[in-house]
């Protein structure tokens, strides 16, 4: 026996008799989760029974802390997914847990450098997609991890080479690391059981290795790949050709995207309105799904669902071969333009957090959506449907939306949307709410989500309300965060909503049509304040009434202030903070319906409280 080189024959015994009894810290599995816990932020209340007050997460025969597993009264494994989750993921802390098996963080809001998991050696499954790591991955990141068998990290940003370690795990069976940034060459995989590697959409180069020649060959789309199961490998002459053209082409074509996005987001309001929008330039990033039933029914799945009988039809690979352009980048995913092969502009709308219901009721939900026919509400055209990933796909409304024409910032002598422009907007915003809550009748919130950016604009400037309906089919935390039902004062005070939510964010709307300010509670995530842009409104005009209240930059108001201070007034009462003295939608519209673009002889101004109540700070 060579003596010289002993760490060669312990390791593996060593690995072996870890997994088994595994580290002893001294504390007990609560402790170490409830100290795991403090590593996480924006939980809200989904954690509230991870606490040392109860019983353990394992005690009796089930497991009594969200999200933990169990097996024979040890914590075997996390499953922590869609729940926004932010922090550091506290891989040391979970060294603690000697029988910890899986673990599944997918689908959360985690960025920065990628976790140090090999340390975590017993680990057989783990779950990391749809998170936003970045950067590199070391080449041995992943050393040691000999039992791991299943590892999800596609929908990330992360870059460089995919790490050699990977290619060497003993008993790898599935890898999914499609949707980053990855580069280089793909490594020499020695396992011969594996049964999928997708490396869809990264900027991966060069032959594919062999024992990846019978995987599917949508695993390796969205990259400049050759060999099984895709196209012979050429030259490496034509090659450089075709990087040289695929660079120069992909460099003109994302320059003119900067250009145009900087443009938009050239102004504070705007940027701070949207997102900052994915990086891309073919729409093909929509495609897979990073789950493992996908691959399954690959087939089966990979459609549109359309919900309009008399549209013209095109097939999802249509939308992913489209040329896109990126739109915004709103709290539940992006949303991209794209020209399918008929020559019709089409919007998709990406969303990561819908899984409220599941898929029998969707579609159903889907297709009830899809019989709603109104001048001002946009119609749903077509669906995609993914556990993990819903795509809805309607009209492109060529004049943006009202936010854009509302707080863009305009070059000199541009003018703003004049008062007889604004008010057909809200004439036609006001019928389409209405027709919502005539024919979504069971849902509190018709519409939920009511606010400029979600009001688009056709070629004739009518309105089109956008977002509608989905209050049912979102996750209940995503929609709390960041939907605008959600930011009412009755859920601020009260945690509840009322079919008159939905009066109030359209009262909101008129003051931000009016005023041309920007509604600035709805940028925070949660609950709103008091101080929101109908307390300034009722402030200013309870002091001293002016037509300093009105947006400098709407045009077309001569003769105009009498019909203008009536909208205010309907705005207000709309918001009014007291349920109980807010107006219900159907007195809205009537006098919403009587307004005029000018001022007629026997019209006067009169008393802010002839409308009803004032609003309440």
């Amino acid at each position: 026996m060579d003596h010289s080189k002993p760490c060669y024959f312990l390791f593996p015994l060593l690995v072996t008799l870890t997994c088994i009894i595994g580290p002893s810290w001294g504390q007990t599995e609560a402790e170490i989760l409830l100290e795991f816990k403090t590593s996480l932020a924006n939980y809200g209340s989904q954690l509230d029974d991870w606490n040392a007050s109860g019983p353990g997460p394992c005690t009796g025969d089930n497991t009594n802390w969200t999200g933990v597993r169990c097996s024979n009264g040890s914590v075997f494994g996390l499953k922590l997914e869609n729940m926004g989750l932010k922090g550091a993921i506290d891989i040391d802390t979970l060294m603690g847990l000697p029988l910890l098996r899986t673990l599944s963080f997918m689908n959360n809001s985690f960025v920065g450098p990628f976790p140090q998991v090999n340390k975590l050696v017993c680990l057989r499954v783990l779950y990391l997609a749809n998170n936003s790591f970045s950067g590199e991955i070391r080449d041995d990141g992943f050393a040691g991890m000999n039992a791991l068998q299943k590892f999800f990290l596609g929908w990330n940003n992360l870059s460089g080479p995919i790490p050699g370690s990977l290619a060497t795990l003993p008993k790898l069976l599935q890898l999914s690391l499609e949707w980053n940034h990855f580069e280089g060459r793909i490594p020499d995989f020695q396992q011969d059981n594996l049964k999928f590697v997708n490396l869809a959409h990264n900027n991966l180069d060069g032959p594919i290795p062999y024992r990846l020649s019978n995987m599917n060959p949508n695993f390796f789309a969205g990259n400049n790949l050759c060999g099984k199961p895709l196209a012979q490998c050429k030259s490496s002459r034509k090659k450089r050709t075709i990087i040289i053209i695929i660079v120069v082409s992909g460099s003109l074509v994302v320059l003119a995207l900067i250009a145009a996005v900087s443009y938009i987001l050239e102004d504070p309001t705007i940027a701070s309105q949207f997102k900052k929008p994915e990086n891309n330039v073919k729409l093909g990033n929509i495609s897979e799904d990073k789950s493992a039933n996908y691959y399954k029914k690959s087939d089966e799945n990979m459609k549109l669902h359309f919900v309009r009988n008399k549209r013209e039809r095109f097939e999802l690979q249509d939308l992913l071969r489209a040329s896109a352009e990126v739109l915004g980048g709103g709290s539940f995913g992006s949303t991209y333009k794209a020209v399918v092969s008929n020559g019709r502009a089409m919007v998709v709308k990406r969303f990561k957090q819908m899984n409220n219901v599941g898929k029998e009721e969707f579609v159903e939900h889907m297709a009830r959506l899809g019989r709603l026919h109104h001048p001002n509400v946009l119609p749903l055209v077509a669906f995609y449907y993914r556990r993990e990933e819903k795509l809805l796909v309607s009209d492109f409304a060529p004049n943006g939306s009202l936010a854009t024409h509302l707080h863009s910032r305009r070059g000199p002598g541009q003018a703003g949307l004049d008062w007889p422009t604004r008010l057909k907007v809200i004439k036609g915003v006001a019928k389409g709410l209405a027709y919502l809550y005539n024919q979504l009748s069971n849902l509190t919130l018709p519409h939920g989500h009511l606010k400029s950016s979600n009001v688009l604009l056709n070629h004739t400037f009518d309105p089109l309300i956008s977002d509608y309906g989905l209050t049912a089919v979102v996750n209940k935390q995503q929609a709390q965060q960041f939907m605008v039902a959600y930011k009412s004062p009755e859920f601020s005070q009260y945690d509840r909503t009322t079919r008159k939510t939905d009066v109030w964010s359209l009262g909101i709307l008129i003051l931000e049509l009016l005023t041309g300010k920007f509604p600035a509670n709805y940028l925070t995530q949660g609950k709103a304040s008091n101080a929101d842009l109908a307390t300034w409104v009722n402030s200013v005009v309870r002091e001293e009434w002016t037509g300093e209240v009105f947006d400098k930059d709407m045009n077309g108001t001569k003769n105009g202030e009498g019909e203008m201070l009536k909208l205010l007034k309907i705005g207000m009462c709309c918001c009014e903070w007291n349920v109980e003295r807010r107006w219900e939608l159907k007195e809205a519209l009537e006098k919403i319906e009587e307004l005029k673009e000018r001022d007629s002889d026997s019209d006067h101004v009169g008393d802010y409280s002839s409308y009803g109540s004032e609003g309440e700070a």
